[in-house]
């Protein structure tokens, strides 16, 4: 084979593997897709009374598209992030390194291997018809979502 043959091919390879570089996302990062619902409590009349029941939102479970393993939880008043260069989250939770991957949770519940970021503190109530965003990282990826909690239903 000529020289200019071998340039020719070595070009065809070339451009086949920038394209698929380009076309096949091998490179790019993985994103958490999230998901929330919301739903009324049971039937009380079994259970014990807990904080959630004085609440004015209903429970609100957050979950993903596959299990995680969590490093952290924040959830920030959607308004606090638009006025304040560094926003208070109303609930913080943090994992050094034992969290036990998850599909879901619920909002203010212990998650298994996490604790709160700021020592004995507990999650301010969430109020209806405020936007909130939760912010999730697992290792290096990072997912958000904005949700708005409903009021409590009978």
């Amino acid at each position: 084979m000529t020289r200019k043959i071998w340039l020719w091919l070595a070009l065809a390879v070339l451009l086949g593997g920038f394209s698929l570089y380009l076309n096949k996302d091998w490179f790019a990062r993985d994103h958490i897709q999230i998901y929330h619902r919301s739903r009324p409590t049971r039937a009380a009349w079994l259970r014990r009374k807990s904080a959630a029941d004085d609440s004015l939102v209903n429970p609100i479970i957050f979950g993903f598209d596959r299990k995680v393993k969590l490093t952290s939880v924040e959830v920030i008043p959607l308004s606090d992030i638009q006025t304040n260069k560094y926003p208070h989250p109303i609930w913080h939770l943090v994992s050094e390194s034992n969290s036990v991957p998850t599909k879901d949770f619920t909002y203010g519940a212990r998650i298994a291997g996490m604790h709160p970021a700021v020592k004995e503190a507990t999650p301010d109530p969430l109020e209806p018809g405020v936007t909130y965003r939760l912010i999730v990282e697992a290792g290096a990826f990072k997912g958000e979502h904005e949700f708005v909690p409903m009021p409590r239903t009978p």
